[in-house]
């Protein structure tokens, strides 16, 4: 698959975004991260687009929902960056994935057979998850 990038124009909350996507056909495209303004475009998703009258992309349909538990976390000052990244090493080990956005928000694909109690995990580092 051929990864590109494209600006993708959300008319619901009004905002534009740069995405990193694999492109699957002209208008189909599948993620190869997590957007962090649209919830629904998370790591494996695959979605056909239009492109609209300033010539970006607009998501008309969801093709394929993501194989994995996606969370959103806004992370502490109580933990170093290391413990975090040790956190993130380790999902990334067992099929997972985890990116940081804006320095403070951090998303963590979680594969539907994760071993750990990822809840117990979330309360001992203190993490508030964000929600909406």
């Amino acid at each position: 698959m051929k990864e590109v990038k494209i600006e993708v124009y959300n008319r619901k909350q009004k905002v534009m975004t740069t995405l990193y996507v694999e492109q699957l056909s002209e208008n189909k495209f599948r993620m190869i991260d997590n957007d962090l303004f649209n919830k629904q475009l998370t790591l494996g998703v695959e979605f056909k687009t239009k492109i609209n009258s300033e010539n970006r992309h607009e998501v008309v349909k969801i093709l394929k929902e993501t194989e994995f538990i996606t969370r959103r976390f806004g992370l502490t000052p109580n933990y170093k960056e290391s413990d975090y990244r040790m956190l993130g090493e380790e999902l990334t080990k067992r099929g997972g994935f985890w990116q940081v956005d804006l320095g403070s928000i951090a998303t963590v694909n979680i594969p539907k057979d994760f071993e750990f109690n990822i809840n117990q995990v979330i309360k001992d580092l203190g993490l508030v998850e964000i929600t909406d």
